[in-house]
């Protein structure tokens, strides 16, 4: 196939999957491929993806789990066009593209398809930096998939809770200095709430973390133990590895 222009094509998971991607501006991390492994995935689960950039999270999760998978249940949410386009390039050229089916739109103006109460999970990568105070990025994919944009992190959480069937759950990966709005997001609508840090490196504190939440539930707030993501010598730790690598799931319960 001809390559895209200013697009690199990269292996994930040890190269099980391939991913079209913007060479400069919004990039996939190691945050997605951690986010896709902590998802217990039942068979027939309805899934949506807030927020879908190129398709990252859903890919990798469908690539861990579509032994399992009987039916186009996995959708994607995503407001940019450039993104979007990438994100139905990558399901098609992975095999996924009869699992997985992305719209466009946003928090805003969600596509009709796409119905409030219907999800047995949500899981996202929301804009991590307040608009205020940050400083922007010059590429404008990633700009707006960093950075609160007209849409802050409240209304982000209430519309993923919108869109899960009652009892159902949401999983965000996001920083972990924006933990407060978080909780106070979900405070009233969702329990059960695990919050799973991952470990820059040992004694390193936790740049990011993984929250957990049912939607209607009034259980209590669980803080796990975590993912040590790095050795200190900068490499990766043998479970982060098997994560990335490997497509080993990651149990955030434990």
């Amino acid at each position: 196939m001809t390559a895209l222009r200013g697009v690199s094509q990269d292996d994930f998971l040890g190269g099980a999957i391939k991913l079209y991607q913007p060479e400069e501006g919004y990039r996939i991390a190691t945050d997605t491929v951690f986010l896709a492994a902590s998802i217990n995935y039942l068979e027939s689960d309805k899934i949506l993806d807030m927020g879908a950039g190129t398709g990252g999270i859903l890919s990798c999760l469908v690539a861990r789990t579509k032994d399992k998978i009987s039916d186009n249940i996995f959708h994607g949410i995503e407001l940019q066009p450039e993104l979007l386009t990438l994100a139905r390039k990558n399901a098609a050229e992975n095999n996924f593209g009869e699992i997985i089916e992305y719209f466009i739109g946003d928090i805003a103006s969600p596509p009709l398809t796409c119905a409030p109460n219907s999800y047995h999970h949500v899981i996202s990568n929301p804009p991590y930096l307040k608009k205020s105070g940050a400083t922007s990025s010059p590429f404008e994919t990633r700009a707006m998939a960093h950075m609160d944009s007209h849409i802050c992190l409240e209304k982000w959480v209430h519309f993923c809770l919108r869109m899960i069937k009652p009892l159902g759950y949401l999983t965000l990966v996001h920083r972990a200095d924006r933990l407060d709005d978080i909780i106070a997001a979900l405070h009233g609508r969702a329990g059960d709430i695990i919050i799973y840090p991952l470990w820059s490196a040992k004694e390193k504190a936790a740049r990011r973390i993984i929250i957990q939440a049912k939607k209607g539930s009034k259980g209590n707030i669980s803080l796990k133990p975590g993912l040590i993501v790095h050795t200190s010598d900068g490499s990766f730790t043998p479970q982060a590895e098997e994560i990335l690598r490997n497509g080993a799931a990651l149990n955030i319960t434990n």
